[in-house]
């Protein structure tokens, strides 16, 4: 695959077909158009990863072009002003539309190649960043010592060779998003863009535009495909994209193109994918809720990441990488975990896999005091995660058409039956432990039908 794809946009053929061979011969790829229609209709056909725009041409100027492309709020894609007689006010409106540098005429083929370089290389550390602040766990590789995640981490070096597609499968929070970017990292894609899609975040109306784009007149919106053009698209939560998604996403992969929303022309696409699920895909297929032939084109290569229960023994290692994290990112006071809090936390079962470990940490590092972090603060932190845990179960399955006292007073009797249970039966230590005076929770126990016992305080 070639380095980026570049417009280059002058009404002088002399200046367009040498910047053209210019580029070409550095390896990138190269569409010229040779006035501002053409290149509306160039940035229409295929999405650019760099624009070279001269100022001055004879139908539409590229200042007009800038304040087109530039209405979203910024412009899709570095853009570099070329210019012979530029003002010192057109430099300024240029700048405040976002272009990236200025370069004179007659062109030096060396700055040129310079300014192109320093734009693609901004361009992707951007988005770069961008990324790292949208990854749940931003860990360069999958960590751990132990032998699952060792063969975890060689098999995904092995799929990273090949430009197959890849679906990987864990429960939530266990790093599938981690294990897809070592995947990127590891491959000949590494200097390519990487672009995550949350499927489960997009609502069925918004999938549309957010993974094919759209088109309205002149205005362009470049989607989630485009953006991942001759790189890696990361669908993530595949198992909650609507059948009718589906079937748009299946087209693009069989016919590598895809129309924008509102669109005439197709869109040729070359992407790599790789695909998460938390569900059993084979048994979604079963029951109707996913295409059975989307989910062969993703199943080409199946990678499981094992849950945190089943490699405890790299707990101490993890946790402290986030501290050592947290310390550093986000300037929270160093603690340590004793010998007695790694080894409660080794036994413990982490339904949240490494999301919940790392929320504990930050947690602890956040409201505990004291350098060392003992096990009687940590199993603290754990029962208010389990009742927390509960309490959500238990929302989660109220009937959401109820009048607003019935849904109280239902909550309120799993909640007090709940606590009165971790208190051994005490209405005192109930009382305490919920914030009410006692005999005004009598009566609430009493009004709820909660069996209680006078004489247990």
């Amino acid at each position: 695959m070639s380095s980026g794809h570049i417009l280059v946009v002058d009404d002088e053929p002399d200046i367009r077909n040498l910047v053209k061979e210019i580029l070409e011969d550095e390896g990138f790829e190269v569409s010229i158009a040779e006035s501002g229609e053409t290149a509306r209709q160039a940035r229409r056909k295929r999405r650019p990863d760099l624009i070279l725009l001269d100022i001055w041409m004879d139908d539409v100027d590229g200042i007009t072009l800038l304040r087109e492309w530039s209405e979203g709020g910024s412009l899709p894609c570095p853009v570099i002003i070329m210019s012979g007689h530029a003002t010192v006010e057109t430099a300024v409106e240029a700048t405040r539309l976002g272009a990236y540098d200025f370069i004179e005429k007659p062109i030096s083929l060396a700055k040129l190649l310079l300014v192109v370089n320093r734009a693609l290389e901004s361009e992707k550390l951007q988005q770069e960043n961008l990324g790292l602040k949208r990854q749940a766990q931003p860990v360069s590789e999958p960590s751990g010592k132990s032998e699952v995640m060792q063969a975890l981490r060689e098999q995904a070096k092995r799929i990273a060779q090949h430009n197959t597609w890849v679906l990987i499968s864990g429960e939530a929070g266990a790093g599938k998003e981690v294990v897809a970017r070592y995947i990127h990292a590891q491959s000949a894609l590494r200097d390519h863009p990487f672009v995550e899609v949350s499927v489960g975040s997009m609502s069925a109306e918004h999938s549309a535009t957010e993974l094919f784009g759209s088109e309205e007149g002149d205005r362009i919106v470049y989607g989630r495909l485009e953006q991942a053009n001759g790189g890696t698209l990361m669908l993530g939560n595949i198992s909650d994209m609507d059948l009718q998604t589906q079937a748009r996403l299946l087209s693009v992969f069989q016919t590598h193109s895809f129309l924008r929303m509102g669109g005439t022309e197709p869109v040729p696409v070359d992407i790599r994918v790789i695909a998460t699920t938390s569900r059993d895909l084979e048994q979604e297929v079963r029951e109707g809720r996913f295409r059975e032939d989307l989910y062969y084109h993703l199943n080409v290569v199946p990678l499981t990441v094992p849950p945190l229960r089943e490699h405890s023994e790299d707990v101490p290692e993890l946790l402290n990488f986030y501290v050592d994290r947290f310390v550093v990112q986000e300037n929270l006071p160093y603690r340590e975990f004793s010998i007695a809090a790694q080894n409660r936390l080794r036994n413990y079962g982490w339904p949240g896999n490494n999301r919940e470990l790392k929320n504990l940490v930050q947690r602890l590092l956040i409201l505990g005091q004291g350098p060392v972090i003992e096990v009687d603060e940590v199993e603290g932190v754990l029962q208010n995660t389990a009742e927390a845990a509960e309490i959500g179960r238990f929302s989660a399955n109220l009937p959401l058409d109820l009048p607003l006292r019935e849904a109280r007073e239902q909550f309120e009797k799993v909640y007090l039956e709940h606590q009165l249970q971790e208190v051994g039966g005490s209405v005192g230590k109930l009382a305490k432990r919920v914030g009410m005076e006692r005999t005004h929770l009598y009566r609430k126990l009493r009004g709820l039908g909660i069996d209680f016992k006078k004489g247990s305080d």
